[in-house]
């Protein structure tokens, strides 16, 4: 009996497309990593301060600016790679009106723990994947988090124990790490709070076959 024979498309077809990361967060990428998700990284360069502060000034919402610059960041590099299947994702922080970026500098960090002290915030999170160019799917998720009240004293030992680690999240904490001792209270997903939805992204990515059904 002749055995059914693969065309070199359909081959294609059957394996799962390369996924990439469009980002340089450690934290994304160690998500990704410890749930078994294998992803090459390519930072894609996008001026975010910029496009924050005309959105902002156009009337947008900061969910829609995290969703703008997910789907901006992912589309840049999936431009280039137009095969993958490429991840972007973007975090604001906002307690009351005020929009919060990664502290510059640990002066910074302590003013936006003093802002967020004894404060109820929230971290408003998108995830996009794109494939040739365009957007393919996306998923928004809010947390909310309530900062236990911080003394001067405990802001300044904090930031001497976690020191540069404070300049890479927004709100001068990781809620994985020591800054968990900052908050009283935490509503939503805990992987949203570390900037990806893990689990909504992990079952789109079931039906590439990127992980397994």
């Amino acid at each position: 009996m002749e055995m059914a024979r693969v065309t070199p498309d359909e081959r294609l077809e059957t394996q799962a497309p390369p996924l990439i990361l469009a980002s340089a967060s450690s934290s994304r990428r160690g998500l990704l990593k410890r749930a078994g998700i294998a992803a090459s990284c390519i930072a894609a360069q996008v001026d975010e301060t910029e496009i924050k502060m005309a959105m902002r000034q156009e009337g947008a919402d900061a969910l829609s600016v995290a969703e703008t610059l997910a789907e901006l960041k992912a589309c840049r590099i999936s431009q280039k790679e137009p095969a993958a299947l490429v991840i972007g994702a973007d975090q604001i922080l906002t307690c009351g009106d005020v929009w919060f970026d990664k502290p510059v500098d640990m002066d910074q960090a302590a003013g936006h723990l003093r802002a967020l002290s004894g404060r109820r915030h929230s971290l408003l999170t998108c995830v996009c994947v794109a494939r040739g160019g365009r957007r393919i799917w996306h998923q928004r998720e809010t947390a909310n988090l309530t900062m236990r009240t911080l003394s001067d004293g405990y802001i300044q030992r904090y930031l001497g124990v976690v020191g540069d680690a404070a300049l890479t999240s927004v709100g001068a904490y990781q809620l994985e790490g020591r800054g968990a001792q900052l908050f009283a209270k935490i509503e939503g997903d805990f992987f949203t709070i570390l900037g990806l939805p893990l689990l909504p992204l992990m079952d789109f990515l079931r039906g590439y076959g990127v992980i397994e059904k």
